[in-house]
């Protein structure tokens, strides 16, 4: 990775939901969620040209992508959801999460291997231990219903006021018993990550 990207540590979780007050399912719905905190290099200080960072960060938005599939056992093909989010440590801005935009959509899309849907994304700044939502969306199409959900993402020691953590997720199924309508995984037709 580059110098700009110092990476302290890696954290993760993964939940497998067998059920939400319906029937047993057949698979299990699995949502993972990885983390990597590191240095900001721009803590502290206003630092009026910041974009330099975002091509340093694209390898570890393969990295991150890539440790979210080993956990989850799954190939890209095989994840329907994903997300992606940014805590921001109280000594930067809110804009040192905007870094995080294209370098993570390229990098999860390189590790899976390519989609199309909007990679949706939440960002906050805050203190370590903060708790932060992870949405996710359907990989094809953003408008399909039953994957609309969110996975819950925290570094009980981070971020550090000096530090980012770079956060991706991805599930592998919808709600467990998702019965609202809209449009279905089976009626995706148009491949523009909309409809």
């Amino acid at each position: 990775m580059s110098d700009l990207v110092k990476l302290r540590k890696y954290v993760s979780t993964v939940e497998e939901t067998f059920h939400d007050g319906g029937p047993r399912l057949d698979r299990p719905v699995t949502k993972a969620v990885v983390g990597g905190v590191i240095a900001n290099p721009y803590a502290g200080r206003h630092v009026a040209d910041i974009q330099p960072m975002m091509k340093a960060l694209e390898p570890l938005a393969v990295d991150l992508t890539e440790r979210m599939m080993k956990i989850l056992g799954a190939r890209g093909s095989e994840l329907e959801a994903y997300g992606k989010g940014v805590i921001v440590g109280i000594a930067g801005e809110l804009e040192h999460a905007a870094l995080w935009h294209q370098p993570s959509g390229f990098g999860i899309r390189h590790a899976m291997g390519g989609a199309k849907s909007i990679v949706p994304s939440t960002v906050k700044v805050a203190a370590a231990g903060a708790r932060i939502d992870i949405p996710l969306h359907h990989v094809t199409a953003s408008y399909v219903r039953s994957h609309f959900d969110s996975i819950e993402f925290c570094v009980p020691d981070g971020p550090r006021p000096d530090e980012l953590v770079f956060i991706v997720a991805a599930a592998i199924g919808g709600r467990p018993h998702a019965r609202v309508g809209g449009l279905s995984v089976a009626e995706i037709k148009l491949g523009d990550g909309q409809r």
